[in-house]
């Protein structure tokens, strides 16, 4: 059970309703308890815990340069995933930045994060 986002675009991640945890990458089962795993929204708010601008154009529908990041969600420490950052300078990106999800994933299908407002 990948992130997801649905056409409203809601992140989801996959969440054990018996003990609580979130868990991504997500598995066959709750890697603590064992329970059963179900994509359940997140706020769509976190943190950068680390980033990298990248030059090379991989991907020719993404225009370089970008910011791939782990952002650390809100829900629960640890609980991190790969992202882009968006709608602001390369260079301004920094770990502790706060974040916000946006709407849409990207042209590559990442999740895309902005600076929280």
């Amino acid at each position: 059970m990948p992130v997801s986002t649905e056409t409203t675009s809601q992140l989801r991640i996959a969440h054990c309703d018996k003990c609580g945890r979130w868990v991504h990458p997500a598995a066959a089962e709750c890697r603590d308890c064992g329970g059963t795993l179900v994509a359940r929204p997140v706020s769509g708010r976190g943190t950068v815990f680390t980033y990298t601008v990248n030059h090379h154009a991989f991907n020719p529908e993404i225009p370089t340069p970008y910011v791939i990041a782990l952002v650390e969600l809100a829900e629960q420490s640890g609980l991190r995933i790969a992202a882009n950052i968006v709608d602001c300078e390369p260079d301004s990106v920094t770990c502790g930045m706060r974040v916000e999800a946006l709407p849409e994933p990207g042209p590559g299908g990442a999740p895309r994060f902005a600076p929280a407002r």
